[in-house]
């Protein structure tokens, strides 16, 4: 785990400026669950529900709804996140069937390589058959990515190695192509936001591009995109600095939500 980064000013570090950040985004009906190596998320996501979103609804592990566990462990899909759960689903039939119907409406991913569109990769680094690096794999993002309306990206690494024109292999589809794409294959919604370690991207509402919409705290447009391996899309007017975390998030977060820590393991 690498040292984790102070905002300038904010008396707070980049992991919880991106968990506030996320948190922040999440409105009241939001029905998420959660993958492998999502202490992020999972951070926001009960960060939300003790603040501004109290009827949020969230499946631990995509297992245990509305848990509520004293601490997040080494593992976002162990069953040490299922603490104070109303109940257990079953994730081939219950988890499946509810984010078929889109009873689920949330879902956050990210990926060794992502691009333009909110597309990204988590299976190779290279060509498929004779790969430089073989990822862990993406999970059920192929499916997922198709049937839930909110998408939700972030990642800690920005850089151009991580954020890049092309993928070598579409694990889970964003934006797909930019444009109309996804609306053409019938998927509902898209990615919302990417959160990282610089900046918060939105999407161009055309082009489905992302573009900044804030910067953090010390960071400038122009390192954004030096670290940024495709084209931006023009902001819509100025790029606001990202909102600072007020104290009593702050607190939550560091005493109620995650007090061991462990959203950092993801630095």
């Amino acid at each position: 785990m690498s040292e984790i980064p102070e905002v300038p000013g904010y008396d707070c570090t980049i992991d919880e400026l991106m968990v506030v950040t996320f948190s922040r985004a999440l409105p009241n009906d939001t029905k998420a669950f959660n993958g492998a190596v999502s202490f992020i998320p999972v951070c926001a996501y009960l960060l939300a529900r003790r603040t501004h979103a109290p009827d949020l609804v969230w499946a631990a592990s995509s297992i245990a709804i509305d848990a509520d566990p004293a601490e997040i462990g080494e593992s976002t899909l162990s069953d040490s996140l299922w603490g104070g759960a109303a109940m257990l689903s079953n994730s081939p039939f219950d988890f499946w069937t509810w984010s078929q119907g889109r009873r689920y409406n949330t879902f956050a991913f990210r990926g060794a390589q992502m691009d333009a569109y909110g597309n990204v990769n988590n299976t190779v680094i290279g060509p498929y058959d004779s790969p430089k690096v073989r990822l862990p794999g993406g999970g059920g993002m192929a499916d997922l990515g198709c049937m839930i309306p909110r998408i939700y990206l972030w990642s800690s690494t920005h850089d151009s190695r991580t954020f890049i024109e092309n993928l070598d292999f579409r694990s889970g589809i964003g934006w797909g192509d930019g444009g109309d794409h996804r609306e053409r294959l019938g998927l509902p919604g898209g990615p919302q936001l990417c959160i990282t370690n610089m900046c918060v991207f939105d999407f161009d509402p055309d082009s489905k591009r992302m573009r900044i919409k804030s910067l953090h705290p010390g960071v400038t447009e122009e390192q954004v995109r030096e670290a940024t391996g495709f084209e931006i899309a023009p902001s819509d007017g100025e790029i606001a600095v990202t909102a600072q975390p007020s104290a009593e998030e702050l607190h939550i977060l560091r005493t109620e939500v995650d007090p061991t820590g462990a959203r950092r393991r993801e630095f």
